[in-house]
């Protein structure tokens, strides 16, 4: 499965960033190898409708799941048109630990 989490860096030790259109970075990982990519988010300094151009960036990537603090509604149903899972992680940590709870079934679902 391809998992996206919002981050404020590029590795799995930068913290979980909890506005997901404004995210600077999207960290996609494989969550059957383990491997993972950061990527710059073009959209995140855009002056509006930031949110949409993001989720439409990540069904391009194929991504399945989605683990932020917050999606704002416009971006929201983007999503789910595209069926990505949305999880939402607000404990300010790394995106490790956001990984680590969504992989042992802890992160709470949205919508």
């Amino acid at each position: 499965m391809k998992i996206c989490i919002t981050a404020q860096g590029e590795t799995l030790a930068s913290q979980v960033e909890e506005r997901f259109g404004r995210a600077p970075y999207f960290i996609l990982v494989d969550s059957e190898t383990g491997s993972f990519e950061a990527m710059q988010n073009p959209y995140a300094a855009g002056a509006g409708g930031v949110g949409p151009k993001a989720a439409q960036l990540l069904i391009a990537h194929d991504i399945q799941a989605l683990i932020s603090g917050q999606v704002g509604g416009n971006a929201r149903e983007v999503l789910v048109a595209a069926k990505i899972a949305m999880y939402t992680y607000r404990d300010g940590g790394p995106v490790k630990d956001a990984l680590a709870r969504f992989t042992n079934n802890t992160l709470a679902r949205e919508g």
